[in-house]
């Protein structure tokens, strides 16, 4: 390994071909770093599937590079070498290799970041272009403004990529935006697509037993493991749901179902974050479905939203406001987690569907995860940085990058509005509404005050009355805050108390 010109540090969520980091080896001279590492697996109790996931694609990942000619380092967890950090391990094998020149990519994690820049190390930074947006751009888009909205920037990143924009520059269909159109419940006979399948390897299946051995006390289920792993088997699963469930998304993104974790979602976004799947190909690929008639519009641009306008800007706003962003808690909140979003445990049938699945796929869709458990973590008034760490922890997909804003900001609203321009709210009607959850609940979401009424009924009511200096002036809420002052005294006293008394139970460990 003597005459090593270039050593480059590759991270799990970095395991794409086209890395900046990575362009310009020589296959001579030039060697590529991975390890799996302990601080990385620990600092948050990840749920073992995400585990698995990212150290079988890194192992795969590796093989691939090697397959293409280029020299790798490969440390796995339980290596007696492993110092247990990336920036040990970068420190290890530059004192091993002795290179001219240390690479890496920008992380996806201001912690990591700031730990392997503060290494003590030169390393030479590149800029991720696997993004739409650099962090600079954002940066520049944000400048000056008082509030940022994702709509506006969408609409810049839509005219940057030119996806779906007419030759005149204006939005093909004569909006910007259909979501309006994007907000049905799942009609009782609609059949959703049976989720693609992927076998389990000798890779994986080595994996699986290191995870199994060393991280038993983590929350989460190894049984139902069938992620992709590899570029090859995301793009199948990207062409499944292309071929069987985008023409379905746009109607029905927001529909919850009970025994239906996937309806039609795609899956591919913990693919996508970890570098099996590239963004521009993705949208590409959605944009020539609708041109070729196979999907209707607002189906190409509610799925292309999510990816240039939501996953962009929150991605913007975490390198813009980090670290402190991490800290902020608008309304104070003081609750602890409870236990039972670890569980599952409670006669809420919408919170044990949406953990249950959780706890067996590591996965929800947007809509679980906004209006079910992060509602009721809102209404509860749950400490920001245990439900930051519960969501980080739980979900496949989850990296601090895209989970921080989501969570603190759109979920909880602890940021005071500067992600979204209202806390996104809800009673059990919405959940009513939007599934077939309340018919199988052992609590009536027609009742609000009663000992078998919906929780969420009281808690929402209860929620806007002790917040009511801080909301009221929100004009998103305006009419919310009219209601309540038209609603009677003695209605407004009940609701008050059974939340109160939620709330006491929730204190006192009880799962409700």
């Amino acid at each position: 390994m003597n005459g090593t010109r270039r050593l480059c540090l590759v991270l799990g969520d970095q395991l794409s071909f086209d890395l900046p980091s990575l362009q310009g080896l020589d296959s001579e001279r030039d060697t590529v770093l991975l390890a799996e590492v302990m601080e990385e697996a620990r600092h948050v109790p990840h749920h073992p599937q995400k585990i698995v996931l990212v150290f079988s694609a890194m192992r795969h990942f590796a093989e691939a590079l090697r397959q293409r000619g280029i020299r790798v380092q490969y440390v796995t967890l339980d290596d007696p070498d492993n110092t247990g950090s990336l920036p040990g391990e970068l420190q290890r094998w530059q004192a091993i290799l002795q290179p001219e020149e240390l690479h890496l990519t920008e992380c996806g994690d201001w912690r990591l970041e700031h730990s392997l820049r503060c290494c003590g190390l030169p390393v030479h930074w590149h800029v991720d272009t696997r993004f739409l947006c650099t962090r600079a751009e954002f940066s520049a888009w944000a400048k000056g403004k008082k509030q940022l909205r994702m709509e506006f920037f969408y609409r810049e990143m839509r005219r940057k990529s030119g996806l779906l924009i007419n030759g005149d520059g204006s939005p093909v269909g004569g909006a910007w935006n259909f979501d309006a159109d994007n907000r049905k419940a799942l009609p009782k006979h609609q059949r959703a697509p049976l989720p693609a399948r992927f076998t389990v390897d000798a890779t994986t299946r080595e994996v699986i037993a290191l995870v199994a051995e060393h991280f038993t006390d983590h929350y989460g289920s190894l049984e139902a493991f069938d992620y992709p792993v590899t570029h090859a088997d995301a793009q199948v699963l990207w062409d499944y749901f292309l071929d069987f469930g985008l023409a379905a998304f746009g109607d029905y993104q927001d529909a919850m179902a009970s025994d239906e974790p996937f309806l039609f979602h795609a899956r591919i976004s913990a693919a996508l974050n970890i570098g099996l799947l590239d963004l521009r190909q993705v949208c590409s690929d959605v944009e020539a479905a609708y041109w070729s008639g196979r999907i209707p519009l607002n189906a190409a641009e509610g799925f292309i939203r999510q990816l240039i306008g939501w996953r962009e800007y929150v991605r913007g706003i975490y390198w813009l406001q980090m670290p402190a962003y991490a800290s902020r808690d608008f309304f104070g909140n003081s609750r602890p987690l409870p236990a039972f979003y670890w569980t599952g445990d409670t006669r809420m049938n919408c919170m044990r569907q949406v953990i249950g699945q959780t706890l067996e796929h590591a996965y929800a869709h947007h809509i679980q995860r906004l209006m079910v458990t992060g509602n009721f973590a809102l209404l509860a008034g749950i400490v920001p940085s245990q439900v930051c760490d519960w969501y980080l922890s739980i979900y496949m997909d989850a990296f601090d990058w895209v989970e921080l804003p989501n969570t603190l900001g759109m979920v909880m609203h602890a940021d005071g509005g500067y992600l979204g321009s209202k806390p996104y709210c809800a009673s059990g009607q919405y959940i009513k509404r939007m599934s077939d959850y309340c018919s199988g609940c052992a609590y009536n979401v027609s009742e609000s005050t009663t000992d078998n009424a919906c929780p969420f009924n009281a808690l929402y009511w209860h929620f806007l009355m002790r917040h009511r200096e801080l909301l009221q002036r929100n004009q998103r809420l305006a009419m919310v805050y009219k209601n309540l002052a038209r609603m009677p005294e003695d209605k407004q006293q009940a609701l008050w108390q059974r939340g109160e008394a939620l709330l006491t139970m929730l204190d006192a460990g009880k799962a409700l």
